[in-house]
Formats: C-alpha cells, structure tokens, sequence
C-alpha cells in the first residue's frame, strides 16, 4: 500500500494525487463516498463499492436460482398470509 501526503485546505478540500485518480480511473465530477471508520476517513468510489457489495453477496446466492424469482415468491406468500 502507499502512502501519499496531502494537505486540509481552510475550506476542508483534500487534493487527490493525480496518480492516484489516474490509478483509480477517477474524474472530475465522478461521486464518491466518504466514510469514517475508527478514526481514519475511507474515500472511495461507489462504482467500486457496488461491485465489492455484489460480491459479498454472490457467496450467499445458491447456484441455479434466481433472487429475483425468490424475492417474488416471498412477496406473494406475505401477501397471501395477509
């Protein structure tokens, strides 16, 4: 991992090392998120975050179903119950 450093402008702004926009494949105007996590501040991209979420869950998908079909089946089950 490397290590840039960086300075807190009066207004707050962080400038992020054009190697590591470039490293990132981030530009100008592209949305990112800013989360605190035990005392430190992760920056990162929401493109990236979603792809990391849909992997997280494809270890709990089970192979030859469909989420969706589940999903509505649950929907119309609850609503039949009702």
């Amino acid at each position: 991992m490397q290590t840039h450093s960086v300075k807190l402008s009066r207004e707050g702004r962080v400038l992020i090392p054009s190697e590591v926009r470039q490293a990132l494949g981030l530009h100008e105007g592209d949305a990112l998120s800013l989360q605190l996590q035990g005392g430190e501040i992760r920056l990162f991209d929401r493109n990236h975050a979603l792809k990391r979420a849909q992997q997280i869950a494809l270890k709990y998908k089970i192979p030859g179903t469909s989420v969706v079909d589940e999903l509505l089946k649950e929907r119309r089950d609850a609503a039949a119950s009702e």
